[in-house]
């Protein structure tokens, strides 16, 4: 029987997750085991906690559904447990170096006791110090194990489930579980300190508590409040039933009703049902005053008093009104001219047009990417939307003949931006666009994370000043109702990199669709439009973009690469879309396809792709085809821009670190033998998951026709899926 069992629920923080197992993983003390409670088969967090289990036979997970919300999942790694004592720790905590040793130590010092609490940090998600709320809490309890008598204010309500370890007898014997619903660690911590016989403390943090840059459930606007006053009702009639002397029944309620009272002042938790609530919280208020109780003095005394006596009127009046609502739209950067302005001041007036779809891709680049895949799904699928691209003026001639479009800055822009029920970026729209109730935001990504995105930018100086302000990127993000991903990588880092309340769809993306829908006629077609000579190996050579460098450079002379492979190859150069074009030079045998549109044809004419750290390798992998590495300024990149896993441990193929071995591989076949395919299937079947030829018509059916879920078509198994063939074939060498 270990000492402890540490209980994770997982539902909802698969990006973060693994820092809660590390954290645990690596305590000094190993007498434990730990219970990630997953939330359903094949999710995010179930693939995390899977691979936990394989490496380390400590991790036992246990099941809940997400239905059973927070409570189900404690109670449900509860059940499952076989430790001394209890540990909840949320899927976004860690437990701080040297805990478990603390608590065992201090378990140790006191004898027998029902409950240890200890101290906690909240750490905010970005900036700012850590807080340690329980340390004024715990400092007015006597230093060895009490009574909840020599402590009366210590009455669990102020006290988050995960700063405390509890006898697992004691929570047995007294049937104690977390009750349903929200605030569920208010009504557990008061009905534990209602039947704990001895208590402890350590003084000393033991749980690192990450805030979330949304906040937590409770603290959202929500028709979920009015279950406070379930949860502070279930506690005083515990109380009753147990007979709670007035000197503990005194400090309970007034702890309970702190917390109504300022869900009851809060400007935007409850919406219209504000009075509702208050009237409700009074009458709970009056039922339940314990004899003689005299509220604390100043505003909250007003406050009781006002609550006690049914005053909504008076009670509003004397709330402090947040007036920061009304001046967020004033304060965005506004469309330019005064006129076109107040043209989407007065277009942003009229309803929603339900039938309105605007695409962008790239800041207006063009007709491109997963925007242009989607848009021209929706035309087979949704026919009845009226579809808007929005391009930049110098790309207007590079939009199909029969799609409407939209000039970026321009009146009938921001026309359409202001009245669209559907809006679908693959990066993301302009600060001064309106999030509009109603309408949906969908942003689509355009490639597989290798290096640092979003909010995991902050602490790379070079990159973070490129997004104008994280803040500001963030505030973008706060619209999108839906986030594509085509792995559950990206879901992770997605989640860590943007956080905010929007759902992912793990559909795959709409615009590598082609991969598995060409035939070998597309692949010469296109291979023709770009120059391709007959019978020529094509080789795609694609770097990524430099923030510490200005300007493009290939890194490689190619013209030289090519003397050295031989006249059977050519060299498609695509420079990354932040340049116009390449620096192509060598004659016939180096074709510049910078400026071809779709990276994705591109990609079908290859025969191989050459790359350093550009995330057209996760695309192409669909392909199946070879992909070497060309990693000459790896540390480099890594140091300035940040990387989510280590390229060099996990390639998708061969890695050369200089031009010398990269002719090398190419010439003696080595890029395209087994070894060679062997890293591709690995790489493949962790980040090609999702991709199959049906993303687009996925994210159609959900996003725009609004079909559930459960209608959606499935994801087709890896191994029964086909890729276009390539145009010649490569001799695998054993």
């Amino acid at each position: 029987m270990p000492r402890f069992s540490i209980i994770v629920p997982s539902h909802g923080v698969a990006g973060r997750l693994s820092r809660a197992l590390d954290s645990v993983l690596a305590q000094s003390l190993g007498d434990f085991e730990l219970i990630p409670v997953r939330d359903a088969p094949g999710s995010p967090a179930a693939d995390v906690v899977a691979g936990y289990a394989e490496r380390d036979r400590r991790v036992l997970p246990a099941d809940s559904p997400p239905s059973a919300g927070l409570a189900g999942a404690r109670n449900a790694g509860a059940a499952a447990a076989t430790g001394d004592w209890l540990l909840f720790l949320d899927g976004d905590d860690e437990l701080v170096p040297g805990a478990l040793a603390a608590v065992d130590a201090r378990l140790r010092a006191t004898g027998d006791v029902d409950v240890l609490h200890f101290e906690h940090e909240r750490v905010p998600w970005w900036t700012g110090e850590p807080t340690n709320p329980a340390a004024p809490v715990l400092a007015r309890t006597p230093e060895v194990a009490f009574s909840p008598g020599q402590a009366p204010r210590l009455t669990g309500v102020e006290l988050p489930a995960w700063s405390a370890a509890y006898r697992r007898r004691f929570l047995t014997e007294h049937e104690l579980a977390f009750p349903e619903g929200h605030f569920t660690d208010i009504a557990f911590g008061a009905q534990v300190m209602l039947c704990a016989r001895r208590l402890a403390v350590l003084r000393q943090v033991v749980v690192r508590h990450l805030l979330r840059r949304q906040g937590s459930r409770p603290g959202l606007p929500g028709a979920h409040h009015v279950e406070l006053l379930d949860q502070a009702e279930r506690v005083l009639v515990r109380a009753v039933e147990r007979e709670l002397p007035a000197r503990r029944l005194g400090p309970l309620f007034e702890q309970l009703f702190a917390a109504v009272l300022k869900t009851a002042a809060h400007p935007r938790r409850l919406g219209r049902g504000r009075r509702a609530f208050f009237r409700r919280a009074g009458a709970l208020y009056r039922r339940h005053r314990p004899a003689g109780y005299r509220p604390p003095g100043g505003s909250l005394g007003v406050q009781h008093r006002l609550l006690a006596c049914g005053a909504y009127t008076a009670f509003r009046a004397l709330r402090a009104v947040n007036r920061a609502a009304a001046g967020a739209l004033a304060g965005l950067p506004r469309p330019r001219g005064l006129r076109t302005r107040l043209r989407y001041r007065r277009q942003l007036r009229r309803p929603l047009d339900p039938s309105l779809a605007v695409y962008c891709a790239y800041w207006g680049r063009g007709y491109l990417c997963n925007p242009a895949a989607i848009h021209a799904k929706a035309r087979e699928l949704a026919p009845h939307l009226r579809a808007v691209f929005l391009v930049e003026p110098d790309q207007v001639r590079h939009v199909p003949k029969d799609v409407e479009h939209a000039v970026i800055g321009s009146r009938a822009y921001w026309d359409v931006l202001a009245r669209a029920a559907y809006l679908v970026n693959n990066a993301n729209f302009a600060d001064a666009v309106v999030k509009r109730a109603g309408s949906v935001h969908l942003s689509t990504q355009h490639g597989t994370p290798l290096k640092r995105m979003g909010a995991d930018q902050a602490v790379y100086p070079v990159v973070a000043a490129a997004t104008g302000g994280i803040g500001r990127l963030l505030a973008r993000v706060d619209r999108w109702d839906f986030n594509l991903s085509s792995n559950a990588h990206s879901t992770q880092m997605w989640e860590s990199a943007y956080p905010a309340a929007h759902e992912t769809l793990e559909y795959g993306y709409p615009r590598n669709d082609v991969f598995y829908t060409a035939d070998a006629a597309d692949v010469a077609r296109v291979r023709r439009e770009l120059g391709v000579p007959e019978g020529k190996k094509a080789l795609l050579y694609a770097p990524t973009h430099r923030d510490h460098a200005s300007g493009f450079t290939s890194g490689l002379d190619l013209a030289a690469l090519c003397e050295e492979i031989g006249e059977e190859y050519v060299v498609l150069l695509r420079a990354h879309y932040f340049y116009d074009r390449g620096t192509a030079r060598g004659g016939g045998r180096i074709i510049d396809v910078t400026g071809h549109l779709s990276s994705e044809e591109v990609c079908l004419a290859a025969d191989a792709l050459i790359t350093d750290y550009s995330s057209i390798m996760f695309d192409y992998a669909n392909l199946d085809r070879p992909i070497v590495v060309y990693a000459d300024d790896w540390d480099v990149y890594r140091e300035l821009r940040g990387v989510y896993f280590d390229l060099m441990e996990a390639p998708p193929g061969r890695v050369a670190r200089t031009p010398r071995e990269l002719a090398a591989v190419l010439r003696d076949g080595s890029y395209a033998d087994a070894g060679a395919r062997a890293l591709r299937t690995a790489f493949r079947e962790r980040f090609c998951q999702f991709d199959d030829g049906l993303a687009a018509e996925r994210v159609v059916r959900r996003v725009l026709l609004g079909e559930p879920p459960e209608a959606i078509p499935p994801v087709i198994p890896l191994a029964e899926r086909i890729p276009a063939p390539a145009a010649t074939t490569t001799l695998v060498r054993s």
